[in-house]
């Protein structure tokens, strides 16, 4: 995990939630599943086993990069977002120069990018081509479909 997550105060809480949960009962609950399968005789031909040990290797590498999301968390403050410019976490309303669609888009950290809630991450190719850029800039993005062109016409919290 390398470099900064920037988060809501409530999205650091969630994931804080979701780590114990993983930690205090989906563990136990791998390492019960493993002993009982165990049990089950033969563990060369046992596909129980396999599948309770991959499910245990799947919770702790899902354990492992939570606590690396975590452990590089910066949590947020909304009220001290600057407007002028696009950021993390504020709201951008562009326009398509090619089909003249209007969007608005909010700029999240990755953990909280949500197309369906018009949530772009800010790594992602149009969060990072509309970051720094203010109300009337034109920014060109290259995405997997090809170039796209937007202009800023409105930034919010």
């Amino acid at each position: 995990m390398s470099g900064t997550n920037y988060v809501k105060k409530e999205t650091f809480e969630l994931m804080r939630v979701e780590l114990h949960q993983m930690k205090s009962v989906e563990r136990p609950a791998a390492s019960r599943a493993i002993a009982e399968a165990r049990e089950k005789g033969d563990l060369k031909e046992n596909a129980e086993y396999d599948a309770a040990k991959e499910a245990q290797g799947m919770l702790e590498a899902k354990i492992k990069y939570l606590e690396g999301i975590i452990a590089t968390a910066r949590i947020l403050d909304e009220t001290n977002i600057d407007t002028s410019k696009v950021s993390i976490l504020t709201k951008v309303t562009v326009t398509n120069i090619g089909t003249k669609k209007k969007s608005t888009y909010q700029i999240v950290s990755e953990k909280e990018a949500d197309l369906k809630l018009g949530k772009i991450s800010v790594t992602s190719p149009i969060g990072k081509g509309l970051l720094g850029k203010v109300i009337g800039d034109i920014t060109e993005v290259i995405v997997p479909a090809g170039m796209l062109k937007f202009k800023v016409e409105n930034i919010t919290l």
